[in-house]
Formats: C-alpha cells, structure tokens, sequence
C-alpha cells in the first residue's frame, strides 16, 4: 500500500488537478499553498454566479464550513449538485458542527443535499453531522471518551460515505474497510488551517484516485509524514516556522519517504 501512495503522490504532481475550493476566510492562502506545494492547482471560487461552471471542471470540489453565511451556503449546494451532475468528488469538512444549531443544521443540509464522495472533520464535528453527542468547544473537538473508529465506522454506514475522522490517530473507513494513520505530529494543533488544508489535501488525491477510501488513505499518509519531516527540520523553533516548514515538506517529501516513514494500518474486519 505504502508503494501504491508513493504512485499516487507521483501522479498528482505529473496531472495538477483543478481543486476547487469553497472554503473559510481563515485558511483561503493557507490552503491554497498547501495545495500548490503538494502540486495541485487550487482555485478558490464562491460566487453563485460561477461555482457550478467551475465545479463541473474541478478534479474534486471541497466544501468547508469553517466561516458560514447564507450565501456561502447557496454557493455549496450551487457547487455540489453541479460536481454530482458531472462525477466531480465532493469532499466535505463540517467545521465546528455542533458549535451551534445553525452550524449542525448546516452541516446536515448540505450532507443531505449532496452526494458527498468523502467527509472529514474531527470526531465531535462528525459525531454531531450523524446526530449522537460528543463534546465541542467553538470549532475544536474535545477529546472525549468514544471510540473514533467505532464512530467512524457508525458515520460511514449512516451517510453512506468514507468517512475520515482525525486525531491522535486518522481514520478512514467506507464502514467496510477502515484504514488507521499513526503518522503526524501534535504541532499540527498549534497551526490554524492544518486540519482544512487536509480536507483538501484529499481533495487533490481524490481527484487522481478513483478509489476515494484509498485516496483518503493516501493523502492522510503523505500529509502525516510530511508534518514529521516538517517538525524534524524547525519543530523546535516553534508553531510559526512548523507552518512554513509543513509547506516545504508538502513540495519535498518523496515516495521513498512514505515507504520509509508511513504508518498505515488496515484493520481486520
């Protein structure tokens, strides 16, 4: 699997694939260097007037809730119901779901309103997107004391989708076959955009692997060593040169790498 990452990695930096972003004012440059660095092509486009002209184009379309209002909004479902029209994936990050009604009722609309490919968030945004409780701090997941596979897995079956849980450990399931990454560093916390910058990481890998369970697997692996690599090289120095550091590592970080550093686990049925 960890040679099959490595090609997948390859392959995104010989095709570019178009992301399109509609995403939150907080991470927009983060993510689209992130993306650029990796060697995708993001675009950040959110008018109505455009959204499903540029969806239906896009390799994968990524739908964030990070910033919400009710134009934004209308624009996601504009977006997805052309990427569904047009076989684009969709990959979905509830922000802050279960932070406030408006937020989870959000998060449920767009969840039922489009045939989201893949979902991604912490454990309490997912937990609150499929309706069970689980701790949230504004936009931040609370440890808590549920098992994140089993939700993940509970997730996966209910909304019909891979889903991807991120934490500790990252966990990817399709609610029949679930992969665990033990790669990353806990730095990754310290930076705002890291967690919305993955989503659409996937993204980029989703758009050159059918398969959108490996291409979860795929990208959790490839930005988990590249956050180690990242702290090897200026994790000492602090949380502001780890975020410029994650870049380079994003542009640098190898297929001999993944096969040297990955931990990916696929779990026994």
């Amino acid at each position: 699997m960890l040679e099959r990452i490595g090609e997948t990695l390859e392959k995104v930096r010989l095709t570019t694939p178009l992301v399109h972003n509609i995403t939150n004012v907080v991470v927009t440059n983060y993510t689209a260097n992130g993306l650029l660095a990796l060697g995708a092509s993001p675009v950040m486009a959110y008018s109505r007037k455009e959204v499903a002209d540029m969806a239906k184009i896009a390799g994968a379309l990524v739908l964030n809730i990070g910033t919400l209002n009710e134009d934004v909004v209308e624009a996601m479902l504009i977006a997805g119901q052309s990427a569904n029209e047009k076989g684009v994936p969709v990959i979905f990050d509830p922000v802050g779901a279960g932070a406030t009604p408006y937020r989870t009722e959000t998060a449920r609309q767009l969840v039922e309103s489009i045939n989201m490919t893949l979902i991604r968030g912490n454990a309490a945004e997912l937990a609150n997107v499929v309706g069970e409780a689980w701790a949230i701090k504004g936009v931040d997941s609370s440890e808590g004391n549920g098992n994140v596979r089993e939700l993940a897995y509970r997730a996966a079956k209910k909304l019909n989708t891979v889903v991807t849980i991120t934490g500790p450990e990252d966990v990817v399931t399709d609610g029949n076959v679930t992969y665990v990454c033990t790669n990353g560093h806990p730095l990754l916390t310290k930076v705002t955009g890291t967690g919305c910058l993955l989503t659409s990481v996937i993204g980029a890998f989703a758009a050159v692997e059918s398969d959108p369970l490996k291409a979860a697997a795929s990208a959790l692996t490839v930005y988990g060593v590249a956050a180690e690599l990242a702290y090897a090289k200026s994790g000492e120095e602090g949380p502001g040169r780890f975020q410029i550091e994650l870049l380079n590592q994003l542009a640098l970080v190898s297929p001999n790498d993944i096969i040297q550093n990955g931990r990916l686990e696929q779990l026994k049925a």
